[in-house]
């Protein structure tokens, strides 16, 4: 695995790539999230395509740009990152915020995408009452209190099934979102604030795109997971009946071979 800082247009990257393959997918985290995260799943997709990972802008150990960091900046910005490495077509795999970059690359780069997968990520804008949520995350932050903010991912990200089995994974999950740049916190969490709708751009997409949806999501609820499913027929779907938000972590194996399998069509 090659682990390596890169400039991805204006921005320093850091990135991993396990450069062998025919066939590239990169995966992007999710919101306080890193790289990091997918330490255990790229190993089950190795054997079948190059893998890149990354730390998104404001995430990890890449760099904060500015107060915002919209959906189509940093979607920008792994662009300018695939193009250094010198892949010219590539998959994208999104994990809850990193789905909806995914989703602004497909609206801006659909030349260069075979396809996307959305894990745990919806295409709808924010509600009033999520962007309120997030001015008040902003707040926490701003106020010094990014724990509360961590405490979260114990009850929400997870299946209630999966907290005692992953408390080591969870316990590193918490300490993702206190690593996190108080800044780049909040420049994402104004750039997701400013996201526009994408179900459109989804239903109209040449770009073969796929929902992997968990059955006990504590942030997308079943009756929003089913909605988004019956708002897109056009989209392949895998339900993980045993996962919450994190299904890549919660139930890998499956996750990975869903991935793997259609991306490889």
């Amino acid at each position: 695995m090659d682990e390596r800082f890169i400039m991805a247009g204006r921005t320093p990257l850091h990135i991993c790539d396990t450069q062998k393959g025919e066939r590239c997918v990169v995966l992007l985290h999710g919101y306080l999230e890193s790289l990091a995260v997918w330490e255990d799943f790229v190993p089950l997709l190795k054997n079948r395509m190059r893998v890149v990972t990354l730390d998104l802008p404001g995430h990890g150990v890449s760099v904060v740009e500015g107060e915002i960091h919209t959906m189509d900046y940093l979607a920008d910005t792994v662009a300018a990152a695939m193009e250094h490495l010198g892949i010219g077509r590539y998959s994208v795999v999104g994990h809850s915020m990193g789905g909806y970059v995914a989703m602004s690359l497909a609206e801006r780069y659909a030349a260069r995408l075979d396809s996307i997968v959305l894990i745990s990520s919806t295409p709808s804008a924010d509600t009033a009452e999520k962007c309120e949520r997030r001015r008040r995350e902003i707040e926490l932050v701003r106020a010094g209190r990014k724990n509360t903010i961590a405490h979260i991912v114990r009850h929400a990200g997870f299946a209630p099934e999966n907290v005692a089995r992953l408390s080591d994974r969870i316990a590193d999950m918490e300490e993702l979102v206190l690593m996190t740049e108080d800044e780049g916190v909040i420049a994402v969490l104004n750039g997701m604030i400013e996201r526009r709708d994408m179900n459109r751009m989804l239903c109209t997409t040449p770009v073969r795109h796929m929902f992997v949806l968990g059955r006990h999501d504590g942030y997308i609820p079943i009756e929003t997971a089913e909605a988004i499913v019956a708002a897109h027929p056009e989209a392949e779907v895998v339900w993980l009946d045993h996962s919450g938000h994190m299904g890549f972590i919660e139930e890998p194996e499956r996750c990975a071979e869903a991935v793997s399998d259609f991306i490889c069509k």
